[in-house]
């Protein structure tokens, strides 16, 4: 039995005309499963001359095992994994892999790749992936709960170009399986930028789920009253993915005496006025010190002569 572990995610993976990869289709997305029962995942592609379908699977340590081949419709699996391949791997054909017989060690994201047979160097172009989740006994699909948190009162990151930043947290939990996406919306536009969300939702002692994404924002966002900051927490519920969301809103500017979002602006920029002629000034000390001793060392030279 031969197994191949690679240590990256197949999108790490380097490819000539990676565009190619959209050519090779994957269903059903996510799956959920009952142990002891069989999975079925169905690939096809559209690329001219490619003939051979590979499969792997990818477990939660992020490492690829090659699960075997279709060359045309002849399917050649990998021993003692409990799976088949049928169909076709030619071009517009589908290919299907079976897990026979789920157990919990078969959660995992299942991928298939198109390649060539003929003779040299022939990239493989992987489709976008299948997530299998074998469901624990006992244990019911629940739907995630999302709260977003506003930035502290007393938060103010300074940014390497002297930008200040706010850090909203979104923590959706209580959800299981680990099937869902996040992602940000300002004002009901779509935001890519400023984001950090973990790469996996962590398992908590209930057998639950629970992810967090923060976003950072400027200060002046922030304090704009009214302005929208939502997180959108998707979930497949194994029928249709459904979207949760939580918002929260910009704040007037206040501190002591009600300072506004404007007399904040301006102080800010009056600091970093006053932090300028504070180097200036310095700058100015420092010279003058050097023509002191510069002056002393002159004067001590002639007294010597």
């Amino acid at each position: 039995m031969i197994i191949i572990f690679l240590c990256i995610t197949f999108r790490s993976i380097l490819v000539s005309g990676s565009s190619l990869s959209d050519n090779v289709h994957q269903t059903p997305a996510d799956t959920f499963k009952k142990p002891n029962e069989p999975a079925t995942i169905s690939c096809s592609h559209s690329i001219p001359n490619y003939d051979r379908v590979l499969w792997y699977k990818q477990s939660k340590n992020k490492k690829l095992q090659f699960l075997g081949y279709m060359y045309k419709n002849n399917g050649n699996p990998e021993a003692g994994l409990g799976i088949k391949m049928d169909g076709s791997a030619d071009k517009d054909q589908t290919s299907t892999l079976t897990i026979e017989e789920l157990s919990l060690n078969s959660s995992a994201v299942y991928f298939c790749a198109a390649t060539w047979s003929g003779p040299g160097y022939n990239p493989a172009f992987f489709g976008k992936g299948t997530k299998l989740t074998v469901l624990e006994p006992g244990h019911n699909i629940t739907e995630p709960t999302v709260k977003v948190l506003p930035p502290s009162e007393n938060e103010c990151q300074k940014q390497k170009d002297d930008s200040r930043k706010k850090t909203l947290v979104c923590v959706a939990s209580g959800f299981y399986p680990d099937h869902v996406t996040v992602e940000w919306k300002v004002n009901g536009d779509k935001v890519t930028n400023g984001l950090a969300t973990d790469n996996d939702a962590l398992q908590v002692e209930d057998k639950s789920y629970r992810i967090t994404s923060r976003l950072s924002v400027s200060v002046e966002d922030w304090f704009t009253p009214g302005k929208s900051f939502t997180c959108i927490v998707k979930f497949f519920n194994g029928k249709e993915t459904i979207s949760h969301k939580a918002t929260v809103l910009g704040v007037e500017a206040k501190g002591e005496g009600g300072m506004t979002r404007e007399y904040y602006l301006k102080i800010s920029q009056t600091a970093k006025l006053s932090y300028a002629l504070l180097i200036i000034k310095s700058s100015l000390y420092g010279a003058f010190v050097a023509f002191l001793v510069w002056k002393l060392q002159r004067s001590t030279g002639k007294r010597s002569n």
